[in-house]
């Protein structure tokens, strides 16, 4: 019993200090970000801690479910920030887009990003194919069926 009372020790000491409430506002979240930050850089965190860690990123969630809205980075705007994540130039993305003019015009959005080198970078980059794909307002569709 005495690993069970350190548990329920440890949560409540955690509620206490940040108690588990819905978010009511962008400040309270705020608030509720940096608490969790302050238990996530615990290198060995306990089974209270855990637990507690879960509760309030679900909280956090569902507030920005609700309320904040993301803006979707668009195919071209991603293959950018993977090139600089990576360290990569224009000329290393010539796999996915076939040969240097296309991926100029591609990374210059002077051409769409296509199907196939949406699925060139989503292997490449062990990602999703949607995140490559930009959907356009007018149709609803992603980009062009090939490229």
């Amino acid at each position: 019993m005495y690993a069970r009372d350190e548990f329920l020790d440890g949560y409540v000491e955690l509620v206490r200090a940040f108690p588990l409430i819905s978010i009511r506002d962008d400040e309270h979240l705020d608030a509720a970000i940096a608490h969790l930050h302050r238990i996530l850089a615990i290198a060995e965190r306990s089974a209270a801690e855990e637990a507690y860690l879960g509760a309030l990123s679900d909280l956090i969630e569902t507030y920005e479910n609700q309320h904040v809205k993301f803006r979707r980075p668009g195919g071209v705007e991603m293959v950018l920030h993977l090139m600089e994540e990576h360290g990569l130039l224009q000329k290393d993305m010539d796999f996915a887009f076939g040969n240097k003019a296309v991926t100029s015009a591609v990374l210059n959005s002077a051409r769409p990003l296509g199907l196939t080198a949406a699925r060139r970078l989503s292997e490449r980059f062990h990602l999703p194919l949607d995140v490559f794909l930009t959907c356009t307002a007018e149709t609803g569709q992603n980009g062009p069926a090939e490229s």
